[in-house]
C-alpha cells in the first residue's frame, strides 16, 4: 500500500492538529475509500471524515523542454475524538 506518500508540516496542518485533522499527500490515482482503509489498518483509527484538494501543476524547465511537477492531491484526514496518530521519525544514515 504505497498510495500515501508523507506527512505535510505547513502552518495550517499544525494549526489543525489541534482539531484532530492531519494532513497527508497522496497519490492522484489513489481512491478516498482506500486512503481511509489504508490508514485505519496502518495506524488503527478510526477515520469519520476526509477532505481532498489537488495542488497547481509547477512549471519546470530542462534547457528548451518545458515539463511540469508530478501530480498529487492532499488529503486532510479527521479523526474520531479519543484517536491520535504517533509522530512518524525518520531513519538516520
Amino acid at each position: 500500500m504505497n498510495g500515501i506518500k508523507y506527512a505535510v508540516f505547513t502552518d495550517k496542518s499544525i494549526r489543525l492538529l489541534g482539531k484532530n485533522q492531519y494532513t497527508f499527500n497522496v497519490e492522484s490515482g489513489s481512491t478516498r475509500t482506500e486512503i481511509k482503509h489504508w490508514v485505519e489498518l496502518f495506524f488503527d483509527v478510526k477515520v469519520i471524515a476526509m477532505n481532498s484538494h489537488r495542488l497547481p501543476v509547477k512549471s519546470r524547465r530542462v534547457r528548451p523542454i518545458m515539463g511540469h511537477t508530478m501530480h498529487y492531491r492532499r488529503m486532510i484526514i479527521t479523526l474520531q475524538p479519543g484517536y491520535s496518530i504517533p509522530p512518524l521519525r525518520k531513519k538516520r544514515t
